[in-house]
């Protein structure tokens, strides 16, 4: 199977959920479902997954949005401050419900429960996750 889905449109679901599960791309739904906000910056998604390289984290989130699963979203321009992110990733209305659809959604409690057990966090992974996150509505 191509790797790529293009927009997620006319993808059959059996595909699209072979697509998400991918080992990777699941991870960072999961990253996603995890954070405080679900808003992280591509920063902690990368920090989150030590064992991958930041271009395929940065990849495989091109990929997601791609097919219409994450979306990224941005401070306005007045809200950005030097040396904080600006730029997150988050789930699309679409994404949720479908991972939702196909039973992807059950861990997201334990998710969160076991992000907030992380006690290793670098001082600078703590500033992005406590950063102005765009209102989301």
């Amino acid at each position: 199977m191509d790797d790529d889905l293009g927009n997620g449109e006319n993808t059959a679901p059996r595909e699209l959920i072979h697509f998400v599960t991918q080992q990777t791309r699941f991870a960072l739904i999961n990253n996603i479902l995890q954070h405080p906000e679900q808003l992280p910056s591509m920063y902690e998604l990368e920090e989150l997954n030590p064992s991958v390289s930041d271009a395929t984290v940065y990849k495989h989130i091109q990929k997601l949005i791609d097919a219409g699963i994450v979306k990224e979203v941005a401070l306005d321009d007045d809200q950005r401050r030097q040396g904080y992110p600006w730029k997150f990733y988050g789930l699309t209305e679409e994404g949720r419900e479908f991972l939702n659809d196909h039973n992807l959604l059950a861990a997201e409690e334990t998710l969160q429960q076991i992000y907030d057990t992380i006690g290793d966090k670098s001082e600078k992974m703590v500033k992005y996750e406590n950063a102005l996150r765009p209102d989301d509505s």
